[in-house]
């Protein structure tokens, strides 16, 4: 294994490492007040790592099976059909957020505070970092492209496990550094973490809105498209 695709998988794994799943959500957990739940956090973030591995050794080892298997059934016409419907209700249910009108923040903030609470249940956090791992799948664009390079390249088994363990570890490395300048220095980073916080609440119903338009608008482009809708 050269050292070119090593440093071109690190490199990929940090642009990895800026996703939703893998730095907007821990983000968001560390900005919930008080004593940080070090252990459930991690928990996320494990899985999270976790779930990347497991895919990416799918794909390595099974990708070709797996894509002969399926053979052309997500470009039948009735699949397509029902893309293009969900593509625009997705669309539609994105102005419902479009932060024009004050909302109530509450239910946010709760369903925060009962990932980091450790009265909930691990299991309730391990789904919310499979919900996250899960919504990414389709655009988790570096990751593919280091699956790729890595079987066309001629590594043997155990290498791929330990390259394909790395890259996910890198992944979650810099919100593993946050976690721990979050305990370290609380009194420090606890202002700007709370300028965060507000930003954020303020701000969660128009981002949301953003996400789902433009997950909306590509999944609708896409199926008219492949079903030639217009020549």
């Amino acid at each position: 294994m050269s050292v070119g695709l090593l440093l071109a998988l690190a490199g990929l794994a940090l642009i990895d490492s800026t996703s939703i799943g893998t730095l907007f959500i821990p983000v968001w957990l560390l900005l919930a007040p008080g004593r940080v739940n070090v252990a459930r956090i991690l928990t996320y973030l494990g899985t999270i790592a976790g779930f990347y591995l497991l895919v990416g050794l799918l794909l390595v080892w099974g990708g070709t099976r797996l894509a002969e298997a399926l053979g052309g059934a997500l470009d039948q016409r009735p699949v397509l059909w029902a893309q293009l419907a969900l593509g625009v209700g997705l669309f539609a249910i994105s102005f419902r957020y479009d932060g024009k009108r004050r909302r109530r923040s509450g239910g946010v903030l709760r369903w925060r505070d009962r990932a980091t609470s450790g009265d909930s249940s691990p299991r309730w956090l391990v789904g919310l970092a499979l919900l996250a791992a899960l919504a990414e799948v389709a655009t988790m664009l570096p990751y593919l492209g280091a699956v790729s390079l890595l079987a066309s390249a001629d590594v043997g088994g155990p290498a791929v496990v330990a390259v394909l363990a790395g890259y996910c570890l890198i992944m979650v490395v810099p919100a593993v550094l946050l976690l721990g300048v979050r305990v370290a220095f609380p009194a420090r980073v606890e202002p700007l973490l709370n300028r965060l916080n507000t930003w954020i609440t303020e701000k969660s119903g128009s981002m949301l809105g953003w996400v789902l338009g433009i997950a909306g608008f590509l999944l609708a482009r896409d199926a008219v498209a492949r079903l030639e809708l217009f020549g």
